[in-house]
């Protein structure tokens, strides 16, 4: 790597072996740009959240600028003036039409793609669904990033052979195209080296785990000259980035070393995370927080759990799977069990939030020039009702979203159109996605 001290390039990188490791934006990169480029790059992220939610513990009482963060929402404070609370949309095509695939595929199939999903795996058929949103922005703000949307999943792939369409729909929110599913991934490992480096095979990953060494490590000596062309702020910045990435890479050889203790031969794809699901969802946020700061990816896709997730929060005191638990049959000890849920779900996201908030990035923050939307494709999970959808947004994408407001539509106003209206602020102008009917009316968002 060659660098004046006249400035920087934006796409910077620091080169070891089998590395290419992105920087953050410094100030050095700034005079090498026009005022047009010098703009930061929008950045969107879709989290999902499954089985529904208990709406009187979610939904504010008021709408406007006033309204209070009910107790589902209550872990926002820290960034409630980031924060877009949007009732009564709905998901009208994840509605049964009588053709086979459940009520919990369908939600997940249609929540970024407005498309009705039925089993398609009949002789002859093939599984079917359509483009999805973030696909949609990867395509467009995503083109000039080195990786132009990541797809992970805070759950292991099912081990149910999959018979039916129902797994494509509930194993990813991410459709490429009409006929190709991006599959999400789970593992921290995978996401890290597709982000920074080159993953190698089965056995070079087992080296790697045996010893001290890091990606980090192969770039030490362009570290230190690059550091030599900096000014105090900058090196000041490029020292907390590199932290930020050695302290996660850590994290993780600590997670793979745990499971080459047992006696098994690793296999091509690892398949180890971090033990809890709090550990797993915050290393994996810290991941799109530094992937957005280092502008690698600027789209990714999460799923919390998947939707029929079996998954257990003994440490929040519901020992009883989540989905068992959606269906609470208007049982009080129940509602408050899945109320512990959303609120415990919303805790880890408000984590991810903060660290965006936090995190200087051009004339802002990354949160000002990011929109993370978070929420579900069903309303009510005891009834798998697909109105009244858990959504709310965070940031302000540049300026284009005016936050800090419960805004109320007209009831089953189309989620796509909300959607349609998302991509057009980002620079993605689209004319139809699934049932949409045109961008959402009012345009509330930025008045």
């Amino acid at each position: 790597m060659f660098v004046t001290k006249a400035a920087l390039a934006r796409r910077t990188f620091l080169r070891g072996m089998g590395t290419a490791l992105a920087l953050p934006f410094l100030d050095a990169m700034a005079p090498a740009l026009s005022a047009k480029t010098t703009k930061a790059p929008p950045r969107l992220g879709f989290v999902y959240t499954p089985n529904g939610f208990i709406q009187d513990q979610w939904i504010p009482t008021t709408a406007g600028a006033g309204f209070e963060l009910t107790p589902t929402l209550k872990d926002l404070a820290p960034v409630r003036d980031n924060l877009t609370v949007i009732t009564r949309l709905a998901h009208l095509q994840a509605n049964t039409f009588g053709d086979g695939v459940g009520d919990h595929p369908r939600a997940s199939a249609v929540w970024l793609s407005g498309v009705h999903a039925w089993d398609r795996t009949q002789p002859g058929m093939e599984i079917k669904l359509g483009t999805t949103a973030d696909q949609l922005a990867a395509r467009v703000i995503g083109r000039d990033s080195q990786v132009p949307s990541m797809e992970i999943v805070l759950e292991k792939p099912t081990q149910i052979a999959c018979d039916t369409s129902d797994c494509f729909f509930v194993n990813t929110i991410s459709w490429r195209n009409p006929t190709t599913p991006n599959p999400a991934e789970a593992h921290p490992r995978i996401v890290f080296e597709r982000l920074f480096g080159d993953g190698g095979t089965a056995a070079q990953r087992m080296a790697r785990m045996q010893q001290t060494g890091s990606i980090l490590d192969s770039v030490l000596q362009e570290v230190s000259r690059l550091q030599g062309t900096l000014g105090p702020g900058d090196r000041t910045k490029l020292t907390e980035y590199l932290d930020s990435v050695r302290e996660i890479e850590q994290r993780i050889q600590s997670t793979e070393k745990k499971g080459a203790s047992e006696p098994l031969e690793l296999p091509d794809r690892p398949v180890d995370v971090p033990e809890t699901f709090e550990e797993h969802a915050k290393l994996m946020f810290d991941l799109m927080a530094l992937a957005y700061r280092a502008d690698i990816t600027r789209v990714f896709t999460m799923i919390m759990a998947r939707e029929l997730s079996s998954r257990t929060y003994p440490n929040i005191g519901v020992p009883e799977q989540h989905h068992a638990v959606s269906h609470h049959r208007n049982d009080p000890a129940l509602i408050a069990k899945k109320a512990k849920i959303d609120a415990y779900h919303i805790s880890l996201f408000n984590y991810f939030l903060e660290q965006l908030q936090n995190t200087p990035d051009g004339d802002g923050t990354l949160l000002d020039h990011s929109l993370i939307l978070y929420g579900g494709g069903i309303g009510n999970g005891n009834l798998h009702e697909h109105t009244n959808l858990p959504l709310l947004m965070a940031g302000k994408l540049g300026g284009q979203v005016q936050p800090g407001r419960h805004i109320v539509y007209p009831e089953n106003t189309p989620m796509s159109n909300l959607l349609l209206t998302i991509l057009d602020k980002a620079g993605v102008p689209t004319e139809k996605l699934g049932d949409s009917t045109g961008p959402i009316q009012p345009d509330y968002l930025t008045v």
